[in-house]
This record gives C-alpha cells, sequence and structure tokens, in this order.
C-alpha cells in the first residue's frame, strides 16, 4: 500500500493525484471521449482481450491506447498491429500509471490528432493488483481483470480494486477444464467485496463472453451510439 501522505513534502499524493484526474476527466468530456481504466496483476491478459477488442471495434469506433509498462514497448508494439494510435508511457520503477502520467499521454494525442474524432480511450494499466486502484488517471469506469489461474481468493486477499471496479473480466476461461477452480466461488469472493460489478467470464483464445465485453463497452461510450456491432473473431 502507497503512503497517501508525503511527510516530507507536506503534499497529500493522493489529493493532487485526483486533482490532476478530474483534470483529465474533463479533457475527456470536453472532447466527447469515453475514458476506461484497464487494471490486473501481470500476467491476467489485458492486451491479448485489447487485441480482440481493437480487432472487433476499432472498425466502428475511433480508439486510441494509452499503454502503460514499466520498461518495454512490447505490449504497445503488439497493439499498434491493429491501426489505432497508441501512445506508450513508460513508468520507471513506478507500478502504477498516474494522473500526470496520463496527462502527457493526453498531450500528445492533442498534439498528433484531433481528439475530437476519437470515441474511446482505453488506458492499459501496469500489471499490479493493489497499486492502479488507488490512482484514478481520469477515467469514466475501472474494468479489472482476473485470471482463473490466479486462484479464487484473491477478491477477498486484495480487495481495492475489486471495490472500484465497474466491469470485471474473469479471463482465460479456455483453462477452466484443466483446473481445480469454482467459477461460482470466484463470483460468490466478488460479489463479497463489490455487488453491483459487471461480472464477464471471458476468453480471448476462443471467443467466449467476447461480445458480451464488447457490447458492455460499446453501452459505456458518451458519444452518439454507434452501428450496431458487428463482431470479428479473429
Amino acid at each position: 500500500m502507497h503512503q497517501t501522505f508525503d511527510v516530507a513534502l507536506g503534499v497529500n499524493l493522493l489529493h493532487a493525484n485526483q486533482a490532476g484526474a478530474d483534470h483529465n476527466r474533463a479533457h475527456f468530456d470536453k472532447w466527447g471521449i469515453t475514458c476506461l481504466n484497464l487494471m490486473s496483476s501481470p500476467g491476467a491478459g489485458k492486451t491479448a482481450i485489447l487485441e480482440r477488442t481493437l480487432a472487433a471495434l476499432s472498425p466502428q469506433l475511433k480508439i486510441a491506447v494509452i499503454e502503460g509498462d514499466m520498461t518495454t514497448e512490447l505490449d504497445a508494439d503488439r497493439l499498434r498491429q491493429y491501426g489505432v494510435p497508441v501512445i506508450a508511457i513508460n513508468t520507471g520503477r513506478s507500478c502504477h500509471l498516474d494522473s500526470k502520467m496520463v496527462a502527457g499521454g493526453i498531450h500528445r494525442l492533442e498534439h498528433e490528432y484531433n481528439p475530437a474524432e476519437f470515441d474511446l480511450v482505453l488506458v492499459e494499466n501496469v500489471g499490479n493488483l493493489v497499486c492502479p486502484a488507488e490512482f484514478e488517471v481520469g477515467e469514466h469506469a475501472k474494468v479489472a481483470l482476473l485470471s482463473i489461474t490466479e486462484g479464487e481468493d484473491k477478491p477477498l486477499k486484495y480487495p481495492v480494486m475489486f471495490q472500484e471496479a465497474d466491469c470485471l473480466l474473469i479471463t482465460k476461461m479456455d483453462l477452466a477444464p484443466y483446473l481445480e477452480i469454482d467459477l461460482k466461488r470466484i463470483e460468490e469472493n466478488v460479489r463479497q467485496i463489490n455487488p453491483h460489478v459487471t461480472l464477464i467470464p471471458v476468453s480471448a483464445k476462443t471467443g467466449e463472453g467476447l461480445e458480451t465485453w464488447f457490447n458492455w463497452l460499446a453501452s459505456q461510450v458518451q458519444s452518439p451510439s454507434p452501428k450496431p456491432l458487428s463482431l470479428h473473431h479473429a
């Protein structure tokens, strides 16, 4: 857990970050953009889900991605193959994106493109099950991912991310036949923490649940309603 108060500087870090997040959100609102913040532990499948999402929705929605990673641009390069703007942010030793980092991405988006043309900005946060949920970046909704390989107890052991999530994708469902995992128990543990979250089991490999995810995502878009989705299961 991060210290929420820097004694040396006398600055409330979370308060300062929240002010920046509100500023970022005001930019998105001005442009009519919906921003979603995708969060999970490392390896839960954020980039794989984004690949399927961009393949299916980018023909109908104007999408940009802000891609957070500690050092490389490997995930950003994977997503650039889908022909959408991908702004990479390397956080160095920081285990999460914060509003100031994302503000830098917004400024790049504004400089290189006409942001008013975009419908959706997807922020892929740094892989971490704790810190990203504490620092808003200007998003309109938070999407958490939990792989079934992580176990049934993670929502109870790391509750903050699950408390904050508006939508939870339970990923890698194609592995369910090979694991001793109780999906009902996972759902019960999640509901204990957050009874109102939208919960969608998915598999980026087989396409299970992706149509439900795409439709939820499209329902969040601020811009005029998109055309009926024609899904491409690449």
